[in-house]
């Protein structure tokens, strides 16, 4: 166990301390206790008979082995997830909510914090273009509120009850099981161009926010419309965001698709070594706030989960901060077994009509009982409150919980009449008293019919790369169409929110070129665009080639100050051990040419050495091409600098030379925390 994770522990962590297992250094048994003796072969009617049926550790074990697995997902499958504490600034917040993880800064709550891809299976890579799921489990004083949200802050759909078509169609298609965890095929973008209610949503799926760098490099939003309600029973309308302290950032296309065959846990991995090593990942949780009254002063239905509110026009009130500090012990105990519920809410949260929200309110428990085999999920260690819990529930299956004494029912006299309602003063949860009425109807508001000003929208917020990488990642997606006719539908989807958009992709398609349509939406929104994000070279990985009798002193002095801006640097060279200099310490080599890529870092610091090969110099160059072709920063020093100006990429921006070790670092370190160089002509 890494020593990061000696942190102060939460109520969460002393409750989950009963229920772990130290296996260590004791003697097997079977699960009723009794020591088994052998373990290595059945139980047989001599050496070379059959296996005997009294062989119960055989047959326990066995069929242990046999039931192991529960249901996958059916969306957000494949996830990672972590323990963490959240904690709010100041009680600014009395004003809105009465939740009082939300007001007391003098509290820290645990969380669980859980991240996922939305199409693939739980073995799908984790760099597929693809929303990203962002949920939390906060466990309160209260009991257990659950932000269940994505890393986009709207979704493809306005009412829940399309969400099984939505899923039917970007799901691989059932006649061939393909393609897995991807969007890129017929169906779904046979259901976009059909329910034109997506068009939003598929921007932002096409944009750099569909390949995120890290989980720790992206937004998180709650994407619905929620209330907040203070203790005078006064409501405003609130949404959820996640900002990363790190900025937002992403992959690009090409390093996307190779990550996914070199390291197919390239996310997980991540969250996982940052945590170990004690670069805990960071998030400011901010609200956004709309008074009751204001609801309909907007251009847009704030109920509609496929629109935004503009941060320029409603901006994000930043209140606390989530910091995830120690990875699970059992991925399948903890983060498979975890259940997130959009309806486990506490007093000062309730709920608005977003028809979305509203369906998901319903089918999040479906969901459970049918993955985690009973309605008893919420007794599996992750998922209970750290508050106690007394109820008339009983039985079913999973039961953990004995409940003493003969009563089991509301109201009656043998108990005294408990367990008994909470008053709202004493914690009891009290829905906010809106005024409902009407007829009943399958209908949606007009309000809810613009599908394309908050396309368009998206569109002029972006800056030239970003649009030039939305029309990329359409081209892409479309060309794996195979129908003609689903290609030229969405391109003329695409002509209602820009030709700029719209007419490149047709030609990449070879459909025919739309010469009318456009939007007169001329408005854009700065915050929506990643060039507008912070940029730091905080926990950025290097990777830094270097060869026998490379420079030790001025390199080492290169590397400690990296390491002092918070880069890690990883040593690359043909061989695992060590790498001798011709002056000072040597260096410890973490990967070799075979076990490393350039994929796998932020940027590359090439040092050589003076007693390297030809073929040290070739494997060298094919990294300093491809890393220059992710737009990514080079630095080189000694040997390096030829090597570098060899491959005649050395005069580009992002592509540094030095002599002075401190000058140098100073120098590539601005470099890393800049990300990209879209400047650069990639050749």
């Amino acid at each position: 166990m890494s020593e990061h994770r000696n942190h102060n522990k939460t109520r969460k962590d002393e409750q989950l301390e009963g229920y772990r297992a130290y296996d260590q250094g004791k003697k097997m048994t079977t699960n009723q206790g009794q020591k088994v003796s052998e373990d290595e072969f059945s139980l047989k009617a001599g050496e070379r008979g059959p296996t005997l049926m009294e062989d119960f550790h055989f047959r326990e074990k066995m069929t242990h082995f046999d039931h192991e697995r529960i249901p996958e997902r059916i969306v957000h499958a494949r996830g990672y997830a972590a323990h963490g504490e959240f904690q709010v600034y100041d009680d600014s917040m009395k004003d809105y909510t009465k939740a009082d993880f939300l007001t007391d800064p003098n509290k820290t709550t645990p969380v669980f914090v859980r991240f996922s891809t939305v199409q693939g299976s739980k073995g799908s890579p984790d760099t597929v273009r693809d929303v990203r799921g962002f949920a939390t489990k906060f466990y309160t004083d209260e009991g257990n509120f659950d932000l269940v949200g994505n890393n986009i802050p709207i979704f493809f759909i306005q009412d829940a009850m399309k969400f099984p078509d939505l899923v039917h169609a970007v799901k691989p298609e059932p006649h061939n099981e393909m393609p897995q965890g991807g969007s890129a095929h017929d169906t779904f973008w046979d259901f976009v161009a059909n329910n034109q209610e997506s068009a939003h949503m598929a921007m932002w799926a096409m944009s750099d926010r569909g390949i995120p760098r890290s989980f720790r490099m992206m937004e998180g939003f709650g994407v619905h419309t929620f209330r907040l309600v203070n203790d005078k029973g006064e409501a405003h309308f609130v949404k959820f965001h996640w900002k990363p302290v790190l900025g937002v950032h992403s992959l690009v296309w090409d390093e996307a698709q190779k990550l996914s065959g070199k390291d197919i846990d390239f996310h997980r991995r991540d969250l996982y070594e940052a945590i170990e090593n004690g670069d805990y990942p960071e998030w400011e949780l901010g609200f956004q706030i709309i008074r009751e009254d204001e609801e309909f002063k907007f251009d847009f239905d704030i109920l509609d989960p496929t629109k935004v509110w503009p941060e320029e026009d409603v901006p994000v009130k930043k209140v606390g901060k989530l910091t995830l500090n120690r990875n699970v012990d059992n991925v399948f105990a903890e983060t498979e077994q975890a259940a997130f519920h959009p309806g486990h809410v506490v007093s000062g949260i309730d709920f608005s009509n977003d028809p979305l929200l509203q369906g998901r309110l319903f089918s999040y428990t479906d969901t459970q009982i049918s993955r985690l085999g009973g309605p008893n999920f919420h007794e599996l260690p992750i998922n209970r409150p750290v508050c106690p819990f007394h109820n008339n529930q009983r039985d079913a299956q999973g039961r953990m919980t004995i409940n003493t004494g003969q009563v089991s029912y509301h109201k009656n006299s043998l108990a005294d009449n408990t367990p008994e309602p909470a008053s709202e003063e004493e914690g009891g949860y009290v829905h906010y008293q809106e005024k409902v009425e009407g007829h009943k109807i399958r209908a949606r508001s007009d309000s809810f019919r613009d599908h394309f000003s908050q396309a368009a929208l998206f569109w002029n917020s972006m800056s030239d790369v970003e649009k030039q990488h939305i029309i990329g990642g359409f081209s892409f997606e479309l060309g794996k169409c195979e129908s003609t006719s689903v290609q030229q539908q969405v391109v003329d989807m695409l002509s209602n929110i820009s030709l700029d958009l719209a007419q490149p992709v047709a030609k990449a398609l070879g459909v025919r070129v739309p010469q009318e349509g456009g939007s007169d939406v001329t408005k854009s929104s700065p915050a929506l665009s990643q060039q507008n994000t912070k940029f730091k070279p905080d926990t950025r990985k290097v990777g830094v080639i270097v060869g026998e009798g490379f420079k030790g002193s001025e390199v080492n002095e290169v590397l400690a100050g990296l390491k002092k801006e918070g880069i890690h640097p990883e040593v690359i060279s043909s061989r695992l051990g060590t790498c001798k200099a011709s002056d000072g310490p040597e260096l410890e080599v973490q990967h070799t040419f075979l076990t490393a890529d350039s994929l796998l870092f932020d940027a590359l610091y090439v040092v050589g050495g003076s007693q390297t090969d030809e073929t040290f110099k070739k494997k060298t160059h094919d990294f300093i091409k491809e890393t220059f072709s992710h737009y990514k920063p080079i630095g080189a020093t000694h040997e390096g600098k030829s090597w570098l100006e060899e491959t005649g990429l050395d005069n580009y921006p992002g592509v540094l030379k030095g002599e002075d070790p401190s000058s140098f670092t100073a120098d590539f370190v601005k470099a890393v925390a800049s990300h990209r160089f879209w400047e650069r002509k990639v050749v």
